[in-house]
Protein backbone atom coordinates (compact mmCIF):
# COMPACT_ATOMS: atom_id res chain seq x y z
CA UNK A 1 0.00 0.00 0.00
CA UNK A 2 1.42 3.26 -0.75
CA UNK A 3 2.75 5.45 2.49
CA UNK A 4 4.02 8.06 2.93
CA UNK A 5 3.32 10.01 -0.13
CA UNK A 6 2.68 14.01 0.34
CA UNK A 7 -1.05 13.07 -2.15
CA UNK A 8 -1.84 10.45 0.59
CA UNK A 9 -3.48 13.67 2.32
CA UNK A 10 -4.96 14.68 -0.31
CA UNK A 11 -8.53 13.83 -0.80
CA UNK A 12 -9.16 13.82 -4.39
CA UNK A 13 -5.42 12.49 -4.78
CA UNK A 14 -5.73 8.98 -6.32
CA UNK A 15 -3.13 6.48 -5.33
CA UNK A 16 -2.53 2.70 -5.94
CA UNK A 17 -4.16 0.74 -3.30
CA UNK A 18 -3.10 -2.91 -2.60
CA UNK A 19 -5.98 -4.79 -1.81
CA UNK A 20 -4.23 -8.55 -1.50
CA UNK A 21 -3.17 -11.18 -3.20
CA UNK A 22 -4.41 -12.64 -6.45
CA UNK A 23 -4.66 -15.89 -5.13
CA UNK A 24 -7.51 -14.76 -2.70
CA UNK A 25 -9.26 -12.15 -4.70
CA UNK A 26 -9.58 -14.46 -7.54
CA UNK A 27 -11.40 -17.08 -5.91
CA UNK A 28 -14.69 -15.23 -5.90
CA UNK A 29 -16.78 -13.38 -8.80
CA UNK A 30 -17.27 -9.99 -6.47
CA UNK A 31 -15.62 -8.72 -3.25
CA UNK A 32 -16.56 -5.57 -1.73
CA UNK A 33 -14.07 -3.14 -0.70
CA UNK A 34 -14.43 -0.99 2.13
CA UNK A 35 -13.09 2.82 1.78
CA UNK A 36 -11.81 4.95 4.79
CA UNK A 37 -13.95 7.52 3.09
CA UNK A 38 -17.13 5.52 3.96
CA UNK A 39 -20.18 3.79 2.71
CA UNK A 40 -20.30 5.83 -0.20
CA UNK A 41 -17.26 5.63 -1.43
CA UNK A 42 -17.10 1.39 -1.33
CA UNK A 43 -15.69 -0.28 -4.30
CA UNK A 44 -16.94 -3.43 -5.82
CA UNK A 45 -13.94 -5.95 -7.04
CA UNK A 46 -14.86 -8.13 -9.49
CA UNK A 47 -12.77 -11.56 -11.22
CA UNK A 48 -14.34 -12.44 -14.64
CA UNK A 49 -12.77 -14.26 -17.02
CA UNK A 50 -9.39 -13.80 -15.74
CA UNK A 51 -9.66 -10.31 -15.37
CA UNK A 52 -10.17 -7.80 -12.23
CA UNK A 53 -12.45 -4.88 -12.52
CA UNK A 54 -13.33 -2.16 -9.76
CA UNK A 55 -16.31 0.31 -9.68
CA UNK A 56 -18.18 2.16 -7.05
CA UNK A 57 -20.12 -0.29 -5.10
CA UNK A 58 -23.50 1.53 -4.54
CA UNK A 59 -25.53 1.84 -7.98
CA UNK A 60 -25.94 5.48 -9.31
CA UNK A 61 -29.92 4.73 -9.84
CA UNK A 62 -30.43 4.44 -5.81
CA UNK A 63 -27.46 2.85 -4.26
CA UNK A 64 -28.13 -0.27 -4.49
CA UNK A 65 -25.28 -3.17 -3.66
CA UNK A 66 -23.91 -3.88 -7.28
CA UNK A 67 -21.64 -6.66 -5.55
CA UNK A 68 -24.84 -8.57 -5.30
CA UNK A 69 -26.04 -8.12 -8.47
CA UNK A 70 -25.92 -10.56 -11.69
CA UNK A 71 -23.16 -9.95 -14.06
CA UNK A 72 -23.67 -11.08 -17.84
CA UNK A 73 -21.98 -11.04 -20.94
CA UNK A 74 -23.68 -9.99 -24.18
CA UNK A 75 -22.10 -9.11 -27.40
CA UNK A 76 -18.63 -9.50 -25.71
CA UNK A 77 -19.60 -6.65 -23.11
CA UNK A 78 -19.68 -7.62 -19.49
CA UNK A 79 -22.10 -6.15 -17.05
CA UNK A 80 -23.36 -6.06 -13.46
CA UNK A 81 -27.09 -5.68 -12.86
CA UNK A 82 -28.33 -3.68 -10.15
CA UNK A 83 -30.20 -6.21 -7.90
CA UNK A 84 -33.00 -3.57 -6.79
CA UNK A 85 -34.01 -2.01 -10.21
CA UNK A 86 -32.28 -4.12 -12.64
CA UNK A 87 -29.73 -1.44 -14.20
CA UNK A 88 -26.77 -2.45 -16.58
CA UNK A 89 -23.21 -1.32 -15.67
CA UNK A 90 -20.51 -2.30 -18.20
CA UNK A 91 -17.33 -3.11 -16.22
CA UNK A 92 -15.08 -1.90 -18.10
CA UNK A 93 -16.38 1.54 -18.64
CA UNK A 94 -19.23 2.44 -16.43
CA UNK A 95 -21.84 3.07 -18.65
CA UNK A 96 -25.13 1.73 -18.44
CA UNK A 97 -27.61 1.88 -21.15
CA UNK A 98 -30.09 3.76 -19.23
CA UNK A 99 -27.84 6.85 -19.38
CA UNK A 100 -25.99 6.71 -15.94
CA UNK A 101 -22.55 6.09 -15.25
CA UNK A 102 -20.82 4.19 -12.53
CA UNK A 103 -17.48 5.38 -11.34
CA UNK A 104 -15.15 2.60 -12.29
CA UNK A 105 -11.21 2.15 -10.91
CA UNK A 106 -7.81 1.21 -12.91
CA UNK A 107 -6.97 -2.57 -11.42
CA UNK A 108 -3.71 -3.46 -12.08
CA UNK A 109 -1.64 -6.86 -10.61
CA UNK A 110 1.82 -6.41 -9.78
CA UNK A 111 3.89 -8.68 -7.79
CA UNK A 112 1.17 -11.70 -6.94
CA UNK A 113 -0.46 -8.43 -5.51
CA UNK A 114 -4.11 -7.00 -6.49
CA UNK A 115 -4.05 -2.76 -6.23
CA UNK A 116 -6.53 -0.23 -7.05
CA UNK A 117 -6.58 3.31 -7.95
CA UNK A 118 -8.55 4.75 -5.45
CA UNK A 119 -8.65 8.43 -3.00
CA UNK A 120 -8.71 6.46 0.15
CA UNK A 121 -7.50 3.20 1.84
CA UNK A 122 -9.38 0.34 0.61
CA UNK A 123 -9.79 -2.94 3.02
CA UNK A 124 -11.63 -6.18 2.48
CA UNK A 125 -12.74 -5.37 6.09
CA UNK A 126 -14.54 -2.50 7.65
CA UNK A 127 -12.29 0.36 8.79
CA UNK A 128 -13.46 1.00 12.91
CA UNK A 129 -15.24 4.53 12.96
CA UNK A 130 -14.08 6.79 15.69
CA UNK A 131 -15.64 6.68 18.88
CA UNK A 132 -17.82 9.62 20.05
CA UNK A 133 -17.70 10.92 23.40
Amino acid sequence: MASGNVEENTPSASLWRMVGPVTELSKKQCRLLYSSLGYASDVCLFFIKGEFFAMDARCAHSGGPLCQGDIEEADGVLQVFCPWHDYDFNLRTGKSQTGLQQEVYEVKVEGGNVYVKHASPLSLQPFSSPSKN
